[in-house]
């Protein structure tokens, strides 16, 4: 017999799932792997969130102000230890008056911190002194400030239209005669453009040594030779290139015939294939009269 209640249909089996992720899913996937995603996920949104609780805490004046206060204090207290502190400033190379300028020129209130020092702007003071030709500075430790000077050395005397002045080898200006404490006698030269040739003057100086204090300097014409000058106030006229040589050439014959001794105004070398010698008025009229004694002598031969 057939039953009166119809059994049920037994559950049809479940469909099986399909592995393959959904649009959406492959798209974040894909993106995740991407290397500029993952490195701007994981370092910029915290640098974006750190950025904004900056700036929402900068944007009271009073807590800006307090980090400002707290900070200068910080500041104040490391520059103020002892450990950085200069006590002591130590001037070495510089004479005795050099050495007084060079202070003046620091003007340092000591002691002091020494990140208060600006070293370059110090140097820079210091070698805009005329006497001082290069400067260094070091902070060393206990509190020792050390300036090393190099100063010019004095090697002639410019006599120019506002006096007397002091000069180095490289032409430099030194100091007002005067104001300088000089240890030895020095050269002097006069004439424009004597300080742009002080080497050449200097090597006629050593090259006229024999002549002793009969020199008394060296005189620039033209801003292109020079006239040395006697205590006579006779010149040698040297020529615009070969100085040297046509002054050796004055005093070799100054020892064999002493020509310099003689009352002269001037020896011309300025034309290098001839020397001419100037007499002075009185010399002239014994050359004459000298000259008178010779022709007649001479004639006087020749009649008898």
């Amino acid at each position: 017999m057939r039953p009166l209640i119809a059994r049920r249909p037994a559950a049809l089996p479940a469909a099986p799932l399909d592995p393959a992720p959904s649009r959406l899913s492959y798209r974040a996937q894909r993106l995740w792997l991407t290397p500029l995603f993952r490195r701007a996920l994981n370092i910029g949104v915290p640098l974006l969130i750190l950025c904004a609780a900056i700036t929402w805490y900068l944007s009271d004046e009073a807590r800006v102000t307090s980090l400002v206060d707290a900070a200068s204090e910080i500041r104040r207290e490391v520059e103020n230890r002892p450990e950085f502190r200069v006590n002591v400033l130590g001037i070495d190379g510089a004479s005795e008056g050099v050495t007084e300028e060079v202070r003046a020129a620091l003007a340092l209130d000591l002691p002091m911190s020494s990140f208060d020092l600006d070293l370059e702007e110090l140097r820079g003071r210091l070698e805009a002194l005329p006497a001082v030709r290069t400067a260094d500075l070091r902070v060393q430790a206990g509190g020792y400030l050390a300036v090393r000077i190099d100063e010019r050395v004095p090697a002639a005397l410019w006599l120019t239209h506002e006096g007397l002045a002091i000069i180095d080898r490289e032409g430099h200006f030194i100091a007002g005669f005067g104001q300088y404490e000089l240890d030895r006698p020095l050269p002097l030269l006069a004439g424009q453009g004597a300080d742009l040739a002080v080497e050449e003057a200097l090597a006629l100086v050593e090259a006229a040594a024999p002549l002793g204090e009969r020199l008394h300097g060296l005189v620039r014409m033209g801003e292109r030779r020079w006239d040395v000058v006697l205590t006579n106030d006779s010149r040698i006229m040297l020529p615009e290139t070969g100085a040297r040589g046509a002054f050796d050439r004055v005093l070799a014959l100054h020892d064999v015939g002493e020509i310099l001794s003689r009352d002269l105004l001037s020896v011309d070398l300025r034309n290098p294939g001839r020397l001419t010698v100037r007499l002075s008025d009185s010399a002239m009229e014994e050359f004459r009269r000298i000259r008178g004694l010779v022709a007649s002598g001479t004639s006087g031969e020749n009649q008898g």
